[in-house]
């Protein structure tokens, strides 16, 4: 029988503003449950905000919990630009 498949990875386009700074954003995502490693590149930074690629991933990844947290430290998700998504008796 086939296991619901999980979010293994997921990366999003953020717009965010200069504070909270990209360190503590990245250690609030990775606090999330079932995200293991977090990684943010800035792409562009304008007088209000920034732009940045946030790279998620995990064993677990509950999209909508990062979705709150993200929101909740005052920033907005774009797009999602890229998921892994694979089946729980398929994980490694």
């Amino acid at each position: 029988m086939d296991k619901d498949p999980v979010v293994k990875k997921v990366v999003l386009d953020v717009l965010k503003p200069h504070q909270p700074q990209i360190p503590e954003l990245a250690s609030r995502i990775a606090a999330c449950q079932g995200v293991d490693r977090v990684g943010i590149s800035l792409a562009e930074i304008d007088q209000n905000t920034e732009s940045i690629k946030i790279s998620i991933e995990g064993s677990d990844i509950k999209i909508e919990m990062v979705r709150k947290c993200i929101e909740d430290l005052g920033a907005t998700i774009h797009s999602i630009d890229e998921v892994e998504v694979v089946k729980r008796s398929s994980q490694k």
